[in-house]
């Protein structure tokens, strides 16, 4: 694969885990209420952003009502109204809100993933699932290296499974780097080239924001700070 157009092509057509396309096309099948009338998604979903983003977002997978539904990261549900709010906040997204896949939105700099593309029942893919999904964000990160600088990592689940990713690329020391909200470090590059500035946030999710343990605030001042560390 030469290209992210190429790459987020064919990651919408995988079917590599049967417990995820089974429950990724229930749900786009069944639909909640509110959503009756809307055709779901029901596929990988691939990432969001420009081809020479300097700054990257790994979340964990689509969530079944939101981006299972809409086919963009983080669009269409509570989650992503505080990630893109504070996006936009930044200074990286045209506009604080992410509706659906239309409704114009731009990344500045910036690309979202997830180290897993397909919905996941009850939020919690499996260690196989995970492994199974691994080459496409390999690929990913491949492509992006020549202008990628820095990572923000949203919640524990994606840390852990995007270090072993990284390591493609970059030099992951052991013990490997213990996740945390507000964590950075900075990963020298196996060919010589820039290093890869990793941070850890906690993961946008209802349960953090709700309770009050993540703000946006929170996440704005993890998100500038790696704006300015990649140079944009």
């Amino acid at each position: 694969m030469r290209s992210l157009e190429e790459l987020d092509r064919r990651v919408t057509t995988c079917r590599a885990c049967p417990r995820l396309v089974a429950w990724r096309e229930e749900v786009a099948r069944v639909k909640r209420a509110a959503f009756r009338a809307e055709e779901y998604w029901g596929r990988p979903v691939p990432g969001f952003g420009p081809p020479d983003a300097a700054l990257a977002v790994v979340g964990l997978a689509p969530a079944a009502h939101g981006a299972n539904r809409t086919g963009r990261m983080f669009t269409g549900d509570r989650s992503g109204e505080v990630l893109y709010a504070a996006l936009h906040a930044v200074g990286l997204a045209s506009q604080p809100t992410a509706v659906r896949a239309d409704d114009g939105l731009e990344l500045f700099g910036t690309r979202i993933t997830a180290p897993v593309k397909c919905a996941p029942p009850q939020n919690k893919p499996t260690p196989a699932e995970r492994d199974n999904c691994r080459p496409w964000l390999v690929h990913e990160l491949e492509l992006l290296r020549p202008t990628l600088r820095a990572v923000v990592v949203l919640g524990a689940f994606g840390w852990q499974a995007l270090l072993p990713v990284l390591a493609a690329c970059w030099e992951v020391p052991r013990p490997r780097p213990v996740f945390g909200h507000g964590v950075a470090y900075e990963l020298p590059a196996l060919d010589g080239g820039p290093p890869l500035h990793v941070f850890g946030c906690y993961h946008v999710s209802q349960r953090n924001t709700q309770t009050g343990l993540l703000t946006q605030s929170m996440v704005e001042d993890v998100l500038r700070t790696a704006k300015t560390t990649a140079g944009l």
